[in-house]
């Protein structure tokens, strides 16, 4: 009886004499990882949720759709939604709202697009360097084309005998004669190119690109917009897009007297101690004029005190009095009154429309209204009646319907992914938000586009201003790479992402450790690189 209460009494003792070394210790190594004195002791934040192979990693991760861009049939009836993770075409009946078919397509599709008589679709597949070609009669590829290198955006000739593909790796288009099947030629496009359309009359198709041309630091951010004309299948005007970068998508008015596109204005020359007045990004639409000497312009969608973070898709309604931008950084569509514009350019001179390219309140003239979505809203796609708009809801693995009359959300279409936010796909989520950052002016995204690098240099904000010029880093397997800044310091991500990056870069409140355990479980675990496709494992010269 006696032994039976003198070891109760020594686990005791034991726990007692133990627990505070060992939680001092705990105390101390969360402390230095996130470099707070106040981050909650969670083991499993570091030690479960960043497990990125075996049997645990399969257990707390989900496979999701991420539906990325989109394509109607003629008749509205059928909705193509290409999921950047599943790899997969779906076909989704409008009616119903119910996916009808799951087509396995190549690795990382991007766009898709159809032919006239809706026999056909087109997908690009990103990281396989090649477009699927889909026989919607029997539901299946029948042919798979090889393109340069990242195929992203496409589009077809008016008598659709030659597919446009813009290779957004290896900077150049592929011209691919259907009939034979062949690719007759690249053109050299823009620094990462990833959007095209073809004019409505049917003559020109424009090419927008992401990146800034290569320039000595403290040179204006200039990116390409390349024209080629189709009759020569050559490249005829490369415009300068001044001051401006990530233009992801163009589209044309019915009339063919305007081009639209979305842009990111940055300010990375500027020391970044003023956020609060954009002096960091901001955002907005860029207008070509197609006519002879014709202006191009740049309009801010911001506003004084909330921004639009990372514009992606534009589309115009046919009677060409709306377009359509949506924001993946803020959650939400921008209505745009396009005679609006029209009479701003047209009463505005040019020294007045670079005053315009800046300002904050001029969206007022006309944004009409702002549409609140699911998570990271992409691809845009309006039914050929123009009265329902259909949004790729990419963190959401949904669609969203929105009536273009009433200008709210009248519908939803579930793809069926999981039910479950896993902590890393909530990580995607902030990473890929604006909500973080002082009046929601950039995301992670924005610096990282495709969670990879923009290309731009910035004057960031320390004691040694105007001299800490530092280029961004790519986050693609960035978990196994500390330290996590240039100079050495910030050995983990907790401290790259955390009470440091509040104060130099969002300017407002940290991540909450909820946030920031997300955050990073994300970083290490879900961003990966694109396969190198010309890599050779014997080490022989290819061709």
């Amino acid at each position: 009886m006696k032994k039976l209460l003198i070891t109760p009494g020594v686990i005791i003792l034991l726990v007692v004499v133990l627990y505070s070394p060992v939680h001092r210790w705990a105390r101390m190594h969360v402390n230095y990882i996130t470099a707070t004195d106040d981050h909650k002791l969670n083991c499993f934040s570091c030690h479960l949720y960043t497990q990125k192979s075996g049997i645990i990693a399969k257990l707390i991760n989900a496979d999701y759709y991420s539906p990325f861009n989109l394509a109607l049939s003629q008749d509205g009836r059928r909705l193509f939604v290409v999921t950047e993770e599943a790899n997969t075409l779906l076909i989704v009946d409008t009616e119903s709202r119910r996916v009808l078919h799951k087509i396995n397509v190549g690795n990382h599709p991007h766009s898709v697009i159809l032919n006239n008589d809706d026999s056909k679709a087109y997908v690009s597949n990103q990281w396989s360097d090649n477009v699927s070609v889909i026989d919607l009669t029997e539901m299946r590829i029948t042919d798979t084309l090889p393109t340069g290198n990242g195929p992203a955006g496409l589009t077809l000739s008016s008598d659709e005998q030659f597919l446009y593909v813009v290779n957004s790796y290896t900077c150049d288009v592929s011209v691919i004669d259907l009939q034979s099947k062949t690719e007759l030629k690249r053109l050299a496009a823009g620094n990462n190119p990833t959007g095209i359309q073809v004019s409505p009359d049917g003559n020109k198709v424009l090419v927008t690109s992401r990146r800034a041309l290569l320039a000595p630091y403290g040179d204006p951010v200039i990116t390409e917009l390349s024209v080629i004309d189709v009759k020569s299948q050559r490249i005829v005007d490369r415009k300068d897009m001044e001051s401006a970068y990530m233009i992801e998508n163009v589209a044309f008015t019915p009339e063919g007297d305007l081009a639209i596109m979305t842009l990111i204005r940055p300010k990375n020359y500027i020391p970044s101690i003023q956020v609060e007045r954009g002096f960091m990004m901001t955002h907005g639409i860029g207008i070509i004029e197609q006519k002879p000497e014709g202006r191009i312009i740049q309009l801010l969608l911001d506003e004084p005190n909330s921004y639009y973070a990372d514009p992606f898709d534009i589309v115009i309604t046919p009677d060409g009095r709306r377009a359509f931008v949506s924001h993946a950084g803020v959650d939400c569509i921008s209505v745009v009154d396009i005679d609006s514009i029209r009479a701003l350019i047209d009463e505005s001179t040019t020294e007045k429309l670079n005053f315009y390219s800046n300002h904050l309140g001029i969206s007022s003239r006309y944004v009409v209204k702002r549409i609140p979505t699911g998570a990271n809203p992409k691809g845009l796609v309006l039914s050929p009646d123009g009265k329902l708009l259909y949004v790729a809801e990419h963190l959401e693995d949904r669609i969203a319907i929105i009536s273009t009359g009433s200008l709210e959300i009248i519908n939803t279409i579930d793809l069926n992914g999981p039910g479950r936010i896993t902590v890393a796909r909530h990580g995607r989520q902030l990473l890929n938000n604006a909500g973080g950052t002082f009046q929601n002016q950039y995301a992670c995204y924005t610096c990282h586009p495709d969670e990879h690098e923009d290309g731009l240099l910035y004057n960031m904000a320390s004691k040694d201003m105007g001299r800490n010029v530092v280029n961004t880093q790519s986050l693609r397997d960035i978990g196994d790479c500390p330290p996590f800044k240039w100079n050495g310091k910030n050995q983990t991500i907790y401290k790259q992402d955390g009470m440091r990056f509040s104060t130099v870069l969002t300017r407002t409140e940290p991540y909450s450790d909820k946030e920031l355990d997300a955050l990073v479980a994300y970083i290490v675990t879900g961003i990966k690189y694109p396969p190198n496709l010309l890599y050779n494992p014997t080490g022989e010269l290819n061709d």
